[in-house]
């Protein structure tokens, strides 16, 4: 599979008429900004959820990245008193935060090869995202588990599309350093964050990614929104920095994903047919 994908490259080269370049080459990836797995808080406005102020998380990574690698890592608990919570969305948070200091393993998409969805797919660690770009589609891929978003350019969103792990995405560019993408068609069973905050199909993300400092990052400002879930829109920012560490490496997730220690873990979600 990796093999594929690297030498597929060549034919995916980005159109040269002012449009922001995110993807050089084969080896060329992005990876999120050092500290939490999460996202980071807007200026001002209403935001993402973070850590309940009383438990803050402590992850036992490298101390550059936020981490301390001699101690335990804490579990996430969100903070269910952000007011963009509507209250049944709080309440089902505060069940899922209780049964985590209860002892239960906290679910994250990643850790069990779950699709992220949109805007969770912004809040992925460690691993670089690669970009594909034609002048029809950007494609949006995470290393690990090989994770694509398909961002369809130029073309209206479907009357009424099917819901989805990753929903339908509409994208253009705009001023040459920037990709503007629209989402909508997701289906309920993904959260937007790490924290578990749910949405429901009603959920739409305007995500902006713009190269800045010379192309060495880019940053992301996204903007949610969903009547079922929240209470107003809020607004996001993710950041990421080039690396060049090579192709994609072949990884294995869904194919290890069993309960060997019988911790009661969310099972990988399977079909008989597919989604698309």
């Amino acid at each position: 599979m990796c093999v594929g994908v690297v030498a597929a490259w060549p034919a995916f080269a980005a159109p040269a008429h002012s449009v922001p370049n995110f993807a050089t080459d084969s080896r060329t990836g992005w990876v999120k900004t050092p500290g939490s797995d999460e996202f980071i808080q807007p200026p001002s406005g209403p935001g993402p959820v973070q850590d309940d102020p009383a438990r803050p998380y402590v992850s036992n990574g490298h101390p550059g990245d936020g981490g301390d690698p001699n101690g335990q890592e804490t579990v996430k608990i969100a903070d269910i008193t952000n007011p963009i919570l509507q209250p049944w969305a709080a309440e089902r948070m505060r069940q899922a935060n209780e049964e985590v200091l209860a002892g239960k393993i906290g679910f994250t998409a990643r850790a069990r090869c779950w699709p992220a969805g949109v805007p969770a797919f912004l809040t992925y660690p460690v691993v670089p995202i690669y970009f594909i770009q034609s002048a029809k589609e950007v494609l949006m891929i995470w290393g690990q588990d090989f994770q694509v978003r398909r961002v369809h350019l130029n073309v209206p969103h479907s009357r009424n599309p099917a819901p989805s792990w990753f929903g339908e995405s509409i994208g253009h560019y705009e001023n040459g350093d920037t990709l503007v993408v629209d989402t909508i068609g997701m289906n309920d069973r993904t959260y937007v964050d790490n924290y578990r905050t749910p949405h429901t199909t009603q959920l739409h993300v305007i995500e902006r990614f713009r190269l800045i400092e010379g192309g060495t990052w880019i940053e992301v400002h996204a903007q949610i929104v969903d009547p079922g879930a929240f209470t107003t829109p809020w607004t996001a920012i993710q950041r990421y920095r080039r690396v060049e560490q090579g192709p994609m490496g072949e990884t294995v997730c869904a194919e290890n994903t069993a309960d060997h220690f019988n911790q009661d873990l969310v099972p990988i979600p399977r079909d008989d047919t597919p989604d698309f």
